[in-house]
């Protein structure tokens, strides 16, 4: 992890200087000409996808957006089709596309067509504002998605996307992706498995002085569950011999334990849901749960179901380790155990990733968009580019620009459409040569 966040520092540090502009080739300068030529008809295609509500739980909403960037790809000489998810897991599946050829590298491209505003959402569909516009998913990540249509559109146009082989994957359920994983992504797991480079399209963040940047790593989502019991008395006996300090400050003792001793730079948890009494239960569906008990009585028993985040599986065994060491080293009269699951796999900052960005980086620069750093990994949640990145080198937030995701304020700076295309459809061709 030390050598991988110093290569970070490093390539960081290069591309916050601009780099000596490779003039674009005589073909780069016809596709960049394309994308600038279409992107009236880009905003076009965006305003009709953020016009169909595709919360999550809209199975028929992710469905029709899914159909409308399903005809631009088969426009493009795609062979499209939808993967259903079985019924049980109450999602409306993934769009997939593909072009099988002998040329350059095997590029697998990412996206979702769902939001987290649902059919009852009182956030506003599309809303020009000046040089802005907002509404539903417009920037998470309706805009990314129209980046990948335009920037194969332009390919296309000039004759690029010929013999290629690229695999363009649109989620029905990034927002709240669909159980077991195993299956929800498990096309996708395979798709990575048969790649050279995966590209992502989640919004490209800003540095402090406006500079695009990409992501190269990002934490795992992952959680960890604390049952802690004591033994049940009257109050006036507390901290006693004979009763002990039950369940409720023993879990207090671990949960500081954690705060104070299981701490390295991007490592995180939280204690999102406690309940402690006499009688405890718990909706895991839900998100909710009951607790009884009585201020004159001691309490038995505590449930915690907290998050854990982490940017590799070394120092996710680390923090497993510590953690179950607190949690083991129990207070008189009461005893704990703690158990982890997986959500989302990290995606570690490898030399390849780093490798992916300089490329996108040079792409962009030639292209006279200045050069693009890492965003340090820390600071990106959950994405699905976390299940391809095991298994292939991959780079992330390459899409669109925007703010206030998740919002009623979420928005997307317009022009920012071009610029993401422009980097995108360069560093396409590059790969595909």
């Amino acid at each position: 992890m030390k050598i991988y966040a110093a290569a970070l520092c490093t390539f960081a540090a290069l591309a916050s200087t601009p780099a000596s502009s490779q003039q674009l080739s005589p073909a780069e300068q016809r596709i960049v000409a394309e994308v600038k030529a279409n992107s009236a008809a880009a905003l076009g295609l965006l305003e009709r996808s953020v016009n169909i509500n595709s919360g999550t739980m809209n199975h028929a909403g992710v469905r029709e957006v899914g159909a409308l960037f399903r005809k631009e790809l088969d426009q493009l000489g795609f062979a499209t089709r939808w993967i259903d998810m079985p019924k049980e897991m109450q999602r409306a599946g993934h769009l997939l596309a593909t072009r099988t050829g002998t040329q350059g590298k095997r590029v697998l491209m990412l996206g979702h067509l769902d939001t987290v505003f649902e059919l009852d959402s009182p956030v506003q569909k599309w809303k020009l504002n000046g040089d802005r516009v907002s509404g539903q998913g417009v920037s998470d990540m309706k805009g990314g998605n129209v980046v990948m249509i335009e920037a194969l559109r332009a390919l296309h146009r000039t004759g690029a996307l010929d013999n290629t082989n690229i695999a363009v994957m649109f989620t029905g359920d990034e927002e709240s992706a669909g159980e077991p994983k195993a299956v929800s992504r498990g096309d996708m797991v395979a798709l990575a498995r048969q790649s050279d480079v995966a590209l992502a399209f989640e919004g490209t963040v800003l540095d402090q002085d406006g500079r695009a940047t990409a992501t190269v790593g990002r934490r795992s989502s992952s959680g960890f569950e604390l049952q802690v019991t004591g033994k049940q008395g009257h109050s006036s006996g507390i901290f006693g011999e004979r009763a002990g300090y039950g369940a409720v400050y023993e879990a207090a003792r671990i949960l500081d334990g954690f705060r104070q001793q299981v701490v390295e730079p991007d490592l995180t948890f939280n204690p999102g849901l406690i309940l402690g009494g006499t009688a405890v239960s718990h909706d895991e569906q839900g998100s909710r749960g009951t607790a009884f008990g009585k201020t004159n009585v001691i309490a038995n028993t505590v449930t915690v179901k907290g998050d854990l985040r982490y940017l590799d599986s070394t120092q996710r065994d680390r923090a497993h380790a510590r953690m179950r060491a607190i949690a083991a080293d129990s207070l008189p009269g009461t005893s704990a155990s703690i158990s982890f699951h997986e959500s989302y796999p990290p995606m570690a900052v490898t030399p390849g990733n780093l490798k992916v960005l300089e490329l996108f980086s040079q792409a962009s620069n030639d292209a006279g968009l200045g050069p693009v750093a890492a965003v340090p990994a820390g600071l990106r949640g959950a994405g699905d580019i976390q299940f391809a990145a095991p298994h292939v080198d991959s780079l992330d937030g390459i899409g669109a620009t925007g703010s206030g995701a998740h919002s009623p304020s979420e928005d997307l700076e317009l022009a920012s459409i071009e610029r993401a295309a422009i980097r995108t459809a360069i560093m396409l061709y590059r790969l595909t040569r």
